[in-house]
């Protein structure tokens, strides 16, 4: 069970990912996009609405190359819904937290 944000690097992962129970949603974020910024909020209400069925990674892009080319992050923010290690479903650019909660839930099922 999720207890909120996890921020990971690309040596976990394979743990915490792809090795996941629960599907995992990868949000690729850096430090210079001011877009990822206003996200914050956001993945917080996911992880208070969804936590109990999802886990919620985040991902700094600039010093974790390896899985910023395995799921071709090409802007930020990007999403990318993982279960059982295989790609679901993906989306980038900043969303509102209507569409992210919509894109969670018609993916979640």
């Amino acid at each position: 069970m999720s207890t909120g944000v996890i921020i990971i690097t690309d040596t976990e992962f394979e743990t915490e990912v792809l090795k996941s129970e629960q599907p995992v949603l990868v949000y690729f974020w850096a430090a210079w996009c001011g877009p990822c910024k206003l996200m914050a909020p956001v993945l917080n209400t996911a992880a208070n609405n969804y936590g109990d069925r999802l886990k919620i990674v985040k991902m700094e892009v600039d010093p974790n190359p390896v899985a910023v080319k395995e799921y071709q992050i090409e802007g930020v923010p990007a999403f990318r819904l993982v279960r059982d290690g295989q790609l679901l479903a993906a989306t980038e650019g900043a969303i509102g937290k209507e569409k992210l909660l919509d894109f969670i839930e018609a993916n979640l099922n």
